[in-house]
């Protein structure tokens, strides 16, 4: 696959995850995928345990993309996953081989408030 092949398959799989369709949004992943979430400490292979724990979830989510980069095998998608309408922002590593992602790493940071010190220098984003 092409920079552009993987970058159409990457807008598929945020609009399914988007639109909790489980099916479209696991196409993605190898059989023997992994991802992991460091801050939890926690590890999950394969495709199907993947999609298993994510249709476990019971809160509402909602995935809006900021940017995806990336070329060759390794891809980077900024995005905002609102769970039961509380934003946590977050960043996608994926590592392709043969055209679909063999590890993902997700890395989560919930919004803080300003800081008053450098109030000055800033403008707000939301």
């Amino acid at each position: 696959m092409d920079n552009h092949d993987i970058r159409a398959a990457l807008d598929r799989h945020w609009a399914a995850s988007d639109a909790n369709d489980f099916e479209a949004e696991h196409q993605i992943y190898r059989e023997d995928a992994v991802l992991e979430y460091p801050q939890s400490g926690e590890r999950i292979r394969g495709r199907s345990n993947i999609q298993a724990s994510r249709f476990a979830q019971p809160n509402r989510k909602r995935f809006t993309v900021r940017r995806i980069i990336g070329a060759g095998d390794l891809w980077v998608t900024e995005y905002v996953l609102t769970y039961d309408e509380r934003p946590s922002y977050t960043v996608s590593i994926m590592e392709f081989k043969d055209g679909k992602v063999a590890r993902e790493t997700q890395y989560f940071g919930d919004a803080f408030d300003p800081g008053a010190s450098r109030a000055q220098w800033v403008e707000p984003m939301r």
